[in-house]
């Protein structure tokens, strides 16, 4: 079966107007997205997400490289009508409701009047927005959280098999984001596969399987999220501690210390020094209450990757946003 997606080498440049270069909005890209996942896509403003799902979208072409979706050239008409894709701000019309929204771009994508109706109505109940007084408002009175919910809606106006998300919670509210990934998870267990780029790393931590970091273009990091989140320490609590106790134990670990007879200590995770705090323990008649790693975030690997933090606004705190490449380079690619 092929991949969901398959990106090899993708490449995609920019000239910069009156300069002898050009901006890599994608330098060297491989990535390949298996059937039924919800994978994340991160990077802050400008790290070539926007530009990643263009491009297999069929909206713009490479630079260089190859990009296929569904097992066809990304592009490929056949395929669109497997697939579906939010924006970061999807445009409606303000006077309608949710369901005459939902309603006309059904009949954009071929539905007739009724089924279509009947279509529109069944993603609104499924989205959240199918109380009554949600039914009788106007977009223009929605909320940015509600618009999100319109959105999603529209995107399974055709059952499609692989969703296209960008930055589907940027700008909202703690319940809204929460709401939000829980109507993702809805969708992975429905069996849909999920491509979410995002700079909310809190929510692509909730959601996704698998991750990769995207920085200046570049892949810095792809991996399961339980893998790339273990941490390298382990939290030990214990409690009776005697004096021959913490002897023992700063021989074994040095940087560890239990004051008051009871505490928590933290040393490297490693199995073996662990086995021997426990066998210590048990010799000196000290209690060992929790054993418990100490797990990263998302935000600490992004951290250590990039070297800088993440705004709210998607913006990495003192870090330059473009990839630069020599004229000559760009000769090369084109």
């Amino acid at each position: 079966m092929p991949a969901a997606i398959d990106i090899k080498n993708l490449y995609k440049q920019y000239p910069v107007p009156l300069k002898r270069e050009a901006v890599n909005a994608v330098d060297n890209l491989t990535i390949k997205i298996e059937e039924g996942e919800i994978f994340g896509f991160l990077g802050a403003n400008g790290a070539g997400k926007t530009t990643t799902i263009k491009i297999l979208l069929g909206l713009i072409y490479p630079t260089q490289g190859e990009a296929s979706v569904l097992g066809k050239p990304a592009g490929d008409i056949e395929t669109k009508h497997k697939i579906a894709y939010l924006p970061e701000s999807p445009y409606f019309y303000e006077h309608m409701t949710a369901a005459e929204v939902v309603t006309f771009y059904a009949q954009l994508f071929g539905l007739k009047r009724e089924d279509a109706k009947k279509r529109a109505e069944e993603l609104v109940d499924f989205v959240g927005l199918g109380s009554k007084s949600d039914r009788n408002k106007r977009i223009s009175e929605f909320s940015k959280g509600m618009r999100q919910r319109v959105g999603i809606a529209q995107s399974l106006i055709n059952n499609p098999t692989l969703l296209f998300y960008d930055e589907p919670t940027s700008g909202l509210d703690a319940i809204a984001r929460r709401d939000i990934r829980d109507l993702m998870l809805q969708l992975k267990e429905q069996g849909k596969t999920m491509f979410l780029s995002s700079h909310q790393l809190e929510d692509v931590e909730k959601v996704c399987h698998r991750v990769s970091v995207i920085h200046k273009g570049k892949l810095r990091t792809i991996g399961l999220v339980d893998e790339l989140l273990a941490g390298e320490r382990v939290d030990i609590t214990v409690s009776g501690a005697t004096p021959s106790f913490n002897e023992r134990l700063k021989t074994l670990a040095p940087e560890a210390n239990v004051l008051g007879g009871a505490g928590t200590f933290n040393v490297k995770d490693d199995a073996g020094l662990v086995a021997q705090i426990i066998d210590t323990a048990r010799a000196e008649n000290t209690r060992i209450i929790s054993i418990i790693p100490k797990r990263r975030t998302l935000e600490d690997l992004f951290v250590n990757i990039v070297g800088g933090r993440l705004t709210d606004e998607g913006s990495i705190e003192g870090a330059p946003d473009v990839n630069r490449v020599s004229a000559n380079k760009y000769k090369e690619l084109n």
